[in-house]
């Protein structure tokens, strides 16, 4: 019984549902699905299982991952456009500070702090785990135990996982730039460290060549 349960699943069937609930495979499951495999997110609850499937898969994922790459490449050019305008309004003192805490405040408030609370009310989700869901998919994490759209007991508007995909487009963009600015904060400060710890060798050995008392010299009659 588990095999054929098994078997129906990865076949687009929802083994829970009765015979009116539409397949795993209909347009709106199968936009999701071709998010997740361009983003690399990989959930798993939905493979091709036919040959053909699989194959056309393979290829799929061959073009669509790196034009996908590019994409977020030039979406990440966006944002960083309008973070250069964000700056050239705010003419204080620290606004590069500003500017970054504007970025930070507005992309969390829209790609982490929202969205959890639209799946808690569509999914039935507490916050906490909507709000997991959310970070391990923008990570493209993706363990695959919680999936928006799964749940044989809720209706679900045609679009919604559809919307689903494109806001995961939207915030990997923004979670991508994210990762790089730590990054290269981290960066930062770990090269300042070091410029440091050089600095107090230089200065050490300096003392120490300093209180070094000079040696005697022999003068050598010529």
């Amino acid at each position: 019984l588990l095999q054929v349960l098994m078997e129906a699943w990865e076949k687009g069937v929802n083994p829970e549902g009765n015979s009116t609930n539409p397949s795993n495979w209909d347009f709106s499951n199968s936009f999701f699905f071709a998010g997740t495999v361009v983003t690399t997110i990989g959930y798993g609850n939905l493979s091709p299982s036919t040959v053909a499937g699989q194959i056309f898969c393979v290829f799929y994922a061959l073009f669509g991952v790196p034009l996908n790459l590019a994409f977020l490449n030039q979406l990440g050019k966006a944002l960083n456009a309008h973070l250069l305008t964000l700056e050239r309004w705010v003419q204080k003192p620290g606004r590069a500070q500003v500017q970054l805490a504007i970025f930070l405040t507005t992309g969390t408030l829209l790609f982490l702090v929202f969205p959890p609370l639209v799946f808690s009310y569509v999914e039935g989700w507490s916050y906490g785990e909507g709000f997991y869901f959310t970070f391990i998919t923008l990570s493209t994490i993706g363990f695959g135990d919680y999936v928006v759209g799964t749940n044989p007991n809720k209706h679900y508007i045609p679009v919604y996982r559809s919307l689903t995909a494109i806001w995961i487009v939207f915030g990997l963009a923004w979670l991508a730039l994210v990762f790089n600015v730590g990054a290269d904060l981290m960066e930062r400060y770990l090269q300042l460290k070091w410029h440091k710890s050089d600095l107090s060798l230089a200065e050490g050995d300096t003392t120490k060549l300093e209180d070094e008392p000079e040696q005697p010299r022999i003068h050598i009659p010529s």
